[in-house]
């Protein structure tokens, strides 16, 4: 097994929540071998307890839980709180692409359905890690660095967003799709580019996806998602940041 194991993080904490105990045997055990401090709950609302105090690097966390599912405690992590930003991994048993899409929406990062093997899931979780520390490609971050676009202000190295001059929370997609976009004013991304860019290969995400991020992001930093003035829809391909010459 010790050739399935990530390179060991000390500093790394991740919360296991899943009810079935067996499943959290596993996944306390290699996430320890990799170097992780774990701490394992068998509920939503223990879990959602626990998410509220303390900060977490990874949360695994099943769909189908008592008391609270996985979706609802999804979205309160990234509603707000010392975890808007953590690594989220889904474990399920449904296999459908709705289930994966409701998953994602909700705010997770990545979707493993169960059963699943050893090797895999420390793949996930290495890919996963990888994103959320790196973000967009390094040569994007160092030769674009902090982008002031219309009344946007990025920081991609404190993962930080002002809007208008007011700090805005972010989700990791939010931000890095709002960093692409605005640091490559008036270029159109198609959805397809935006997974590509944002995601990688590393999850399975749809078009929709996108959508409801994009959806998401207007609400947070637009005067009026609405009638947006700087995230703006190019119909029938894709997205792109306002124009120099567009900005009214």
């Amino acid at each position: 097994m010790a050739g399935m194991v990530a390179p060991r993080e000390a500093s790394r904490r991740a919360l296991i929540v899943e009810d079935e105990a067996s499943i959290r045997e596993i996944v306390r055990l290699h996430l320890s071998l990799a170097g992780f401090e774990t701490e394992e709950v068998a509920d939503g609302r223990a879990a959602l307890d626990r998410l509220r105090t303390d900060r977490f690097d990874l949360v695994v966390l099943d769909v189908m839980l008592p008391g609270v599912d996985g979706i609802t405690v999804c979205r309160a992590m990234r509603s707000g709180g010392p975890n808007q930003r953590a690594g989220v991994l889904m474990l399920t048993a449904r296999d459908t692409e709705p289930d994966k899409v409701i998953g994602l929406e909700s705010g997770a990062d990545d979707y493993l359905t169960k059963p699943f093997g050893v090797r895999e899931f420390m793949a996930r979780v290495t890919a996963l890690l990888r994103r959320a520390s790196g973000g967009l490609s390094e040569p994007d971050r160092t030769k674009t660095g902090i982008v002031t676009s219309a009344d946007v202000t990025l920081d991609p190295d404190r993962r930080q967003a002002r809007v208008r001059g007011d700090l805005v929370e972010l989700t990791k997609q939010e931000f890095d799709i709002l960093y692409l976009l605005a640091s490559r004013r008036g270029i159109v991304f198609t959805r397809a580019a935006l997974i590509a860019k944002v995601w990688g290969e590393d999850v399975y995400v749809t078009e929709r996806t996108v959508d409801s991020v994009v959806s998401r992001l207007r609400r947070k930093v637009e005067r009026d998602p609405d009638d947006p003035e700087m995230l703006l829809t190019a119909w029938g391909v894709g997205y792109k940041f306002v124009d120099v010459g567009e900005a009214t």
